[in-house]
């Protein structure tokens, strides 16, 4: 094959990347320009919001980050939230684990930018044969973390140049979290763990506190679900009946 073909080849991969990553660059964008017009209320400079799409790579977290620094929460606090906000990513990163062909830093770095879009984008796409998937992968996974990086770069710069209403933007977080919850909810189909959280949040807020509502439900839920989990797991009657099936 010829440098030019080979050339070619490589702009057409490009360009199937791109064409497959443009429902992620429509949602990451915008998502990413409100989390930086929320980011640059809190009085830093822009250029902190470019560094946390490119080292944090989080949205759910990073939008948590902000409400978190906002009520001055301290750095373990941010730390135990935001980990098991994003734990999420453990469990289902754990099937691509045996089907990422690249080997070193990229495979590294595939890790590291695994998101729900693109874990989709990934297990969904078929690609023709002249598509290297080790490419594949990773362009992906770069690509949608460099609309990510746009989106906030945008947001935290016009929030700090322009000034304007951010009322009522704050509402992207609750609706980012309720969009996740429903596609939790699709793929599982059981409403008992949402409605117990739900449950174990309210007692938290009402009874428990306030201020700590977030890490507290986090906690007691995950380990409610983990004792039930071990409960069914351990239960002779369970072990049997599912055996008899």
């Amino acid at each position: 094959m010829s440098s030019e073909e080979s050339t070619q080849i490589s702009h057409s991969a490009n360009r199937f990347v791109f064409q497959a990553s443009l429902p992620v660059m429509f949602g990451y964008i915008p998502l990413g320009m409100a989390f930086g017009v929320l980011f640059s209320d809190l009085g830093y400079h822009w250029i902190f919001a470019t560094l946390m799409g490119v080292f944090i790579f989080a949205g759910a977290g990073q939008f948590l980050a902000v409400g978190l620094l906002a009520n001055s929460a301290g750095l373990m606090e941010m730390f135990i939230t935001i980990f098991l906000l994003n734990s999420r990513h453990m469990f289902y990163g754990i099937s691509l684990v045996g089907k990422i062909p690249n080997k070193g830093a990229k495979r590294l770095y595939q890790i590291f930018g695994l998101t729900d879009e693109t874990y989709s984008l990934l297990t969904s796409t078929r690609l023709p044969e002249w598509v290297d998937p080790a490419e594949f992968q990773f362009k992906v996974t770069l690509f949608n973390q460099i609309y990510w990086v746009i989106g906030c770069t945008l947001g935290a710069w016009l929030g700090g140049q322009i000034t304007f209403s951010t009322a009522g933007i704050e509402f992207v977080l609750p609706a980012l979290f309720m969009v996740l919850t429903l596609e939790q909810y699709k793929n599982l189909k059981k409403p008992a763990p949402f409605l117990l959280a739900l449950v174990i949040g309210i007692v938290t807020l009402l009874f428990i506190s306030r201020d700590q509502m977030l890490l507290i439900s986090i906690l007691l839920s995950m380990s409610v679900l983990l004792m039930i989990h071990a409960g069914k797991r351990w239960n002779p009657q369970a072990i049997s009946s599912q055996s008899s099936q």
